[in-house]
């Protein structure tokens, strides 16, 4: 059986740094610096998880309807019907308001929401759970 696979949209210092976590749970880390990187190895591999900040758009760019760095990602996955990876979303608690706007593009579960700085311990029972449910 292969190995699940973690993406880590890595854009910030600011970003957990849990690859022992992950490597400890069984997971393989593929650490990706932007999400046009994450979108160009979508075509390659498809992860069971991608962990990122979630940063959201304040800007009023009346040419865009952008809500937060991870729209691009969004979109590009609406074309992969059958295929959902979970998202680990790390947010800032003055930007946590903001995340249900990603609903608009796919559910994100709430409690793999979490608020900066990251709770390993948390970490490790969401992806452990996740493991054994498949």
């Amino acid at each position: 059986m292969p190995k699940p696979i973690i993406f880590s949209l890595i854009e910030s210092r600011a970003h957990p740094k849990l690859s022992g976590l992950y490597g400890e749970l069984g997971y393989d880390e593929i650490k990706l610096t932007s999400v046009r990187k994450v979108v160009s190895a979508l075509k390659k591999q498809k992860p069971d998880v991608i962990v990122a900040e979630f940063n959201y758009a304040y800007g009023t760019n009346y040419a865009s309807c952008h809500i937060c760095n991870l729209d691009t990602l969004f979109v590009t996955l609406q074309k992969y019907s059958d295929y959902q990876p979970k998202f680990l979303l790390f947010v800032s608690k003055k930007e946590a308001a903001h995340v249900e706007k990603l609903n608009i593009y796919q559910e994100i579960d709430p409690d793999w929401v979490m608020l900066q700085p990251a709770k390993p311990d948390l970490v490790k029972t969401l992806l452990s759970n996740l493991k054994n449910a498949t």
